[in-house]
């Protein structure tokens, strides 16, 4: 089950105004004047409703007139009631006792009188106010979060990922209460509490809340709860990106003075957070070869290690680490390992279930995959993702509800973009392979690729990303990438368009060449992204600008 670490409710259920529904009023058959639901509610115990009925957020409340709040309490009652059903488990036993604390509030309220929805006594709105709260609290329970996401075994009716990466989070409940199909986004920096009362509550922790925005946000948590769904981890930290999610890891699980292990070929930035920052506080690594295990059974056995953190495939070379052999040698010496799978995605491959204790992604790229947000996410346990989270908060690096919205609607298409990614690399790759103007492709797809055969046991796709060698250097290189019409010059991959970059000059330009080949960055390296572009005009294109050089 996915669980989220930060708390998913809001103050108080009694606080969140509900709009009119019409399973639960009888419309009237012309508009004409007079009282609001004059045709009251029906008087025998309602069990009919099945979907999520809108409950706004609580910085919504002060937007509505004293008078708009007392029209809507009585729905509301109804309204959390249903929301309460449709969100736990088919257990017949539960529906009779929400009828029965609907017909209280009912009562209570006295809902089939429009006089008294209409009335304006301020004393007599507290009152229905305090019964609403009353029959939920009877429904739900103090503090218990409406529409929170179920165990996935009652999703069990998903047999695929893309189903589970367009309905985790949401379809299958979510913090945010509404018939809406879209998850709203919830714009807010901080979250109110209705009283001094309340607040104590929470800060006794007898009820629980966002309390502000950088500790958690309910757009967010439907995003972290479909990556948990999807990695099939019990918790995930969404954060500002993904650089933002690899450093607050290393320093929240690497203590001062501690020891981690990394490998050769990596993300720039990351190597340099490794080699120039951690070693201010004491932390030292050893670096070895993706595939050296032996250098990785020398490193734990001669050092305290404290984390292996590595990618896989991994940055540029595309190089695959056997997951589960280093997960069961770190896991003897009590090490950690991370593994950062931007470039396989968790739809090629599942890094916990082979062992991994945690999986990080830049959900900039293929997770998000429209080139137009910046997300890092974690995905592990509870405990560990728990000790993360810790720091987090206190660093900051929040992402933004609007960015959440964003990736949350990428995810949607994730899988038949990853399909279509994976088979247009993998047939540009062959051809690639063959042209006489290609010196040598990295992809791990191909036979010829060192890890091809662990790649076919631990993923079921290879990416989208391939790079090569053009035969030539410098300059001949640049004039390929320029002759290519179709994808954009820039420093990224995953997104719907075809992104090309020449690393020796995009991500080490600052350094001398005899420094880049001691990364093996040559300076006729290519990556090439290849996005959704049809397969035959990415040839074409290729084709053509290798044809100029």
């Amino acid at each position: 089950m996915a669980v989220y670490t930060c708390p998913r409710v809001f103050t108080s259920p009694s606080s969140h105004c509900c709009r009119h529904h019409p399973d639960l009023a009888t419309r009237r058959a012309a508009d004409k004047p007079g009282p609001r639901f004059a045709a009251g509610l029906p008087t025998a115990p309602f069990h009919g409703l099945s979907s999520l009925i809108l409950r706004f957020p609580p910085n919504f409340v002060r937007q509505l007139s004293t008078k708009a709040r007392r029209n809507c309490s009585n729905i509301g009652v109804a309204q959390i009631v249903a929301a309460s059903w449709s969100n736990k488990d088919s257990d017949v036993s539960a529906v009779p006792a929400a009828a029965s604390a609907f017909d209280a509030a009912a009562t209570a309220t006295d809902l089939v009188v429009p006089a008294q929805i209409e009335a304006e006594d301020d004393l007599a709105a507290t009152a229905a106010n305090a019964a609403s709260s009353a029959a939920v609290d009877a429904v739900c329970g103090n503090g218990v979060q409406l529409g929170g996401m179920p165990d996935l075994k009652d999703a069990s009716f998903l047999s695929s990922d893309g189903s589970i990466a367009i309905h985790a989070g949401e379809r299958l409940g979510r913090g945010i209460v509404t018939d809406a199909i879209t998850t709203p986004v919830v714009n807010t920096s901080a979250y109110f509490f209705k009283k001094t009362a309340d607040l104590l509550d929470f800060k006794e922790k007898r009820a629980t809340s966002f309390e502000y925005g950088r500790y958690g946000n309910p757009t967010t948590v439907v995003l972290e709860e479909k990556i948990s769904a999807l990695e099939g981890a019990e918790s995930t930290l969404l954060l500002a990106s993904g650089m933002c999610a690899s450093t607050v890891l290393l320093m929240a699980l690497v203590p001062a003075g501690g020891h981690i292990v990394t490998t050769t070929d990596c993300y720039r930035k990351t190597r340099v957070f490794i080699e120039t920052i951690l070693p201010k506080m004491g932390i030292t690594a050893t670096i070895i070869d993706p595939a050296d295990v032996g250098a990785l059974e020398t490193a734990l056995n001669e050092n305290n290690v404290s984390l292996f953190f590595t990618e896989s495939p991994t940055n540029p070379f595309l190089r695959c680490v056997d997951i589960k052999l280093v997960s069961e040698l770190c896991h003897r010496k009590g090490a950690i390992v991370c593994i950062d799978g931007t470039f396989a995605t968790p739809m090629n491959q599942k890094a916990l279930a082979l062992g991994a204790d945690l999986v990080v992604h830049s959900a900039t790229k293929y997770i998000a995959g429209h080139n137009d947000v910046l997300a890092g996410c974690i995905s592990g346990s509870m405990k560990l993702v728990s000790e993360i989270r810790t720091l987090h908060h206190i660093l900051g690096g929040a992402l933004n509800p609007n960015a959440a919205y964003l990736i949350i609607r990428g995810m949607k298409t994730l899988h038949i973009r990853v399909q279509q990614q994976n088979s247009t690399a993998l047939g540009m790759a062959k051809i690639l392979e063959a042209h006489p103007k290609v010196a040598h492709v990295f992809y791990p797809g191909l036979p010829s690729h060192p890890e091809h055969e662990l790649a076919k046991r631990q993923m079921t796709g290879f990416g989208g990303v391939v790079s090569f060698e053009i035969d030539g250097g410098l300059k001949r290189t640049i004039k390929f990438i320029d002759a290519l019409k179709i994808p954009y010059i820039a420093p990224s991959f995953g997104g719907c368009e075809s992104i090309v970059d020449q690393p020796a000059i995009m991500s080490y330009w600052d350094l001398s060449q005899s420094d880049r080949l001691k990364y093996g960055i040559k300076d006729n390296l290519v990556r090439f992204s290849f996005g959704l572009e049809d397969f035959n005009d990415l040839k074409a294109d290729i084709l053509q600008a290798l044809e100029k050089i």
